[in-house]
């Protein structure tokens, strides 16, 4: 018998394959509940949207979605798009704090990548 075989509903050939030929599943990640609830203080907290957290976290954002109605079931975003387009002196000092926080992170992180090219650099030469 003949190794390919044709398919009457669309005319195509295909191949027995065996189950060496098959790609591996991939393992699903588990998340621990610190991780999640992390996540979920993002949106919360630091007016994440939910997918600029999830690319930030490189998770899927219908995961996080389904994180943050478990176990954030009152979450209102609109209370928060509020909050970031109010000119209440105590909002604006809470973006402020917030923004200044998230410069004083992304400063830190390219000071380590700097210092990372740096040592990968002179091993290369």
């Amino acid at each position: 018998m003949n190794d390919s075989r044709n398919t009457r509903s669309t005319g195509k050939t295909r191949k027995n394959q065996t189950n060496s030929e098959h790609q591996p599943r991939q393992r699903r990640r588990r998340y621990d509940l610190k991780f999640k609830l992390g996540a979920i203080k993002l949106i919360t907290e630091q007016g994440y949207t939910a997918g600029e957290a999830a690319r930030r976290l490189g998770i899927d954002r219908t995961n996080l979605k389904n994180w943050l109605h478990q176990l954030a079931p009152d979450f209102d975003p609109s209370v928060i798009a509020e909050a970031l387009n109010s000119d209440d002196p105590i909002q604006l000092r809470k973006q402020l704090h917030q923004q200044r926080k998230e410069i004083e992170r992304l400063r830190m992180e390219r000071d380590i990548l700097k210092k990372a090219t740096a040592y990968f650099a002179k091993e290369q030469l």
